[in-house]
Formats: C-alpha cells, sequence, structure tokens
C-alpha cells in the first residue's frame, strides 16, 4: 500500500518525467531549441501544482531557476515579471483588502449584503454576480475590480459565518469565492470596458472590416452571457454542494450585527472615502491616462499615512509575499514563450491541421482549441495578442465569417479567465483567501470554464450568425 509520503514522491516523479520526456523530445521542425525547452519546464510546472506534486510556489521559483542556468532566458529578462506593474497593482490589493476588513467596512458592507439576500446561500452567490456586473463597465482592469469584489465577498462569507480558516461551512465560504472568481469571468466578457484586452481585440478585428464599439459589443455579448450569469451561480452551488443552503435567520442576524455595530467609524470613513476615491479613478484610467498601479500605490499611501494600516499590518500580510513570487514567476515565462514564437508555432500547425474541415467545424475548434491553451498563459492581454489575429486569419482561410468567430474569441479571452489560479492576475484575491485548494481550484476551474464554453457556442453562436447573417 502506497503510504502519503510515498504518494507526493511518486507525484514528483511524475512531473520530472514530464519535463526531462519533453526536454530531450525530438525538436519540432521550426521551433527553437529555446522554445521547446522552456516549454517543457513549463509544461512540467503545471502539471506538478495539478497533481499536487509541489506547491505552486516551489514548483514556479523551481522552473526559473532551471531556465536561467540552463541558458534558455538572461537573468535581466527572468526577472522582468517582479517590476510589472499588473503585479504590484495585485499586492496593493491584497493590502487595500486587509484594510476594509481591519477598520470593520467590510463587516458593515458584507452584513448590508446578507439583509437583502441572505436568505438562501445560492442568493448571496448571485449577489456577487449582480454587484461584479453592475460596477464592470467602470472598470478598464479586472483585476483592480477583483480589488473591490474580493473585500465584499469576503465580508459576505465572514457574514455567514464562514469565514476562511474557521472550520465552519468551508464549502459555503468555498462556493462564495469562486463565485467571485467566476463572476469576473462574465462580467469581463458582458462590458466592452470590463477588461483591457476587450478594446484591444477589437483593434485587430478591425483589419477584417469588423468595427466594434460599446454599443455593438454590449448586443453581441448580452445574450449569451446573461444565460451564463443566469445559470453559473445555481450551477456552482451544485456543484460545489454548500453544507447550508437556507439561512432564514441570517438576515436577521446581519441587522443585530449592524446595529451592535453603530455608526461608521473614523477609520471606517477614511477607508470608504479612499476605495470610491481609488474606484473613481480607475474608471477614468482609460480616459485620463492614469495608471491603474499608481492610483493604488496613492490609495495605499493615504490609508497608511492616516493608521488605518501600519507597517506592522503590511508585515502580517506574508501570503501576498508568496503570490507575489509565484505569479511573476509564471508571468515571466509565459511571457517568454510567447517572445521565442512558441504560441505563433502553435497557430500556424492548427491552420495546417484544419484545413479539410467545413467551416463551421473549424470555426468551433478554433474557439476550443484557443480556450485550452490559455494554461500556457499567464495572462489574458498576453493571450489574446499571441493567437487571436493568428486564430482569426485561419478562421477566416477556412471560410468561418469573421463576426462570429471574432466575437467568440473575444468573449473566450474574457470567459477563460478561471480556468486555474494563474488564469487572470484578478483570480488570486479569491485563489489565496484560503478557501479552496489548489485541486479544487484547478477542478473548479476547469469545469467552469468548459460551463462556459458550452454556452457561448450553443447559444451564442446561433445569436451572432443572426445579428451578422
Amino acid at each position: 500500500m502506497t503510504t502519503p509520503a510515498g504518494a507526493v514522491h511518486l507525484k514528483r516523479i511524475t512531473a520530472a518525467a514530464v519535463v526531462v520526456g519533453l526536454w530531450f523530445a525530438p525538436l519540432p521542425e521550426g521551433l527553437s531549441l529555446p522554445a521547446w525547452r522552456l516549454f517543457a519546464l513549463f509544461a512540467g510546472t503545471i502539471v506538478a501544482v495539478i497533481i499536487d506534486a509541489l506547491p505552486i510556489l516551489t514548483a514556479s521559483v523551481l522552473a526559473l531557476a532551471a531556465a536561467v542556468l540552463a541558458g534558455l532566458m538572461p537573468p535581466a529578462q527572468a526577472y522582468e515579471g517582479f517590476s510589472n506593474g499588473t503585479i504590484l497593482l495585485i499586492v496593493i490589493a491584497f493590502l487595500v483588502a486587509r484594510a476594509v476588513v481591519k477598520c470593520g467596512l467590510g463587516a458593515r458592507l458584507g452584513n448590508l449584503a446578507v439583509t437583502v439576500f441572505g436568505r438562501s446561500t445560492l442568493g448571496l452567490g448571485y449577489s456577487v454576480f449582480l454587484v461584479d456586473g453592475v460596477i464592470a463597465p467602470a472598470f478598464p482592469s479586472n483585476t483592480a475590480r477583483s480589488g473591490v469584489l474580493y473585500p465584499l465577498t469576503l465580508s459576505i462569507t465572514e457574514a455567514v459565518g464562514a469565514a476562511p480558516g474557521s472550520g465552519h461551512r468551508p464549502r459555503v465560504a468555498a462556493f462564495l469565492m469562486f463565485s467571485g472568481m467566476a463572476s469576473l469571468t462574465l462580467s469581463s466578457a458582458l462590458w466592452f470596458t470590463a477588461m483591457a484586452a476587450n478594446p484591444l481585440g477589437a483593434e485587430i478585428a478591425r483589419n477584417h472590416g469588423l468595427e466594434i464599439g460599446f454599443a455593438s459589443w454590449m448586443i453581441a455579448s448580452s445574450v449569451p452571457t446573461l444565460v451564463a450569469m443566469a445559470i453559473l451561480p445555481w450551477f456552482l452551488f451544485k456543484l460545489i454542494r454548500p453544507e447550508v443552503s437556507s439561512t432564514p435567520e441570517a438576515p436577521h442576524a446581519a441587522r443585530t450585527a449592524l446595529a451592535a455595530m453603530g455608526p461608521m467609524s473614523a477609520q471606517e470613513r477614511i477607508v470608504a472615502i479612499t476605495f470610491a476615491g481609488m474606484v473613481v479613478l480607475w474608471g477614468l484610467a482609460a480616459t485620463l491616462t492614469l495608471d491603474s498601479t499608481a492610483i493604488a500605490f496613492l490609495g495605499l499611501g493615504v490609508l497608511l499615512a492616516t493608521g488605518v494600516l501600519t507597517p506592522r499590518d503590511v508585515a502580517q500580510e506574508g501570503d501576498v509575499l508568496v503570490t507575489y513570487i509565484w505569479f511573476a514567476v509564471l508571468f515571466t515565462l509565459s511571457g517568454q514563450l510567447n517572445a521565442l514564437g512558441f504560441m505563433s508555432f502553435i497557430g500556424e500547425r492548427l491552420a495546417l491541421q484544419l484545413g479539410g474541415l467545413a467551416p463551421g467545424a473549424a470555426g468551433v475548434t478554433l474557439v476550443v482549441v484557443y480556450v485550452g491553451l490559455h494554461y500556457l498563459f499567464v495572462s489574458q492581454t498576453a493571450h489574446l495578442l499571441a493567437l487571436f489575429a493568428v486564430f482569426l486569419d485561419v478562421g477566416v482561410t477556412l471560410g468561418v465569417p469573421v463576426a462570429p468567430l471574432a466575437f467568440l474569441l473575444l468573449f473566450a479571452t474574457s470567459f477563460f479567465s478561471a480556468n486555474a489560479p494563474q488564469g487572470s492576475s484578478a483570480n488570486l484575491l479569491f485563489a489565496d483567501s484560503g478557501c479552496l485548494t489548489q485541486g479544487e481550484l484547478y477542478r473548479l476551474g476547469a469545469i467552469t470554464t468548459a460551463f462556459n464554453l458550452t454556452v457561448y457556442l450553443v447559444v451564442g453562436t446561433p445569436w451572432l450568425m443572426f445579428l451578422y447573417r
């Protein structure tokens, strides 16, 4: 019988075998040796995390060290991710969320949400999707939006007695936290301005004569996205099976808690004003050409200067450093794979394989493969820049109607983001909440992505064909 230690040892051998097998496999024609061997390291890292052979931090830093020592990346390039603005934004979002919880504002907001939606666990899940969907058009950064949504979701979770790490109602906590991740996949697809890659993809699509603006995007996305939003919380509820479904006592308990809290404290007001200011500036960032990370630093500076957060509070956030390191590493490795031509190589080979398919089958295959390849990316925008134009060109060459294919690929750039913890920087606050294990995140992420893909293909395709007939 295999002991637990023996099982871990076997998993690590499996992950190492993936790296070694790919490393020494024959080099595919048209691909450089550094690109192929970097892919071997990246693939081994993802496999190690998925099968729980190594924690994601351990697997990531080992891959980075191997890439540099093997000469696949120069040191300066290997460490670029640690100065990336998006990654720093994630770190600041963690700390701002800490302030929302520390001052009591999060508990107040959570209890308010429970008084309205808290008669059922499913109702709370829908409330997360609703809030995210309403605020999304004002946020061109879904990472910044996660910094708003996460503290609210955490507070709702605590308000119904399912605080992370408490051991009480853990599946309720898992359901609510994963609802936050899943909601971001759909709100980003619903609105043209809800994610930075959306307008960027629209510019690329213009090369094929397709004009996409705020209104045309909303019309095209509305039917499949609203259908997905209506069903996905219920689907996740059935999948995760929280310990309780009916919480009739929760609204009364929340009102009692609000009464006990009394009026807002001075620190709550400071955090609320600072937070609101950050939200407004993030919403105006594109118009005023403001940097989202600088806005986050400004908010953090205000919270530190007013004493709402202290250096001791910052020092206690040990998980922030862990997340910062592993995400920066995977971000760098993924970017280098793209720079070495690995992603374009995949697209070119795909075009050759699809040559004999009918246009409809080719279009569906392109969307499915585009979604599946996101396991190789740590950035939605990088994925779009690497593959969107290639896949669109391949589809048009094979006779696939340009508008339905372009929209489905653009929507996929949002709805596949929960496939893995590293699938989007917007995931990280929820993934590191302590409510879900790595294995659960990958399992739920894969199922959610498959659900979204099915809805957009089954509902979205005929809708888009009708609009652009």
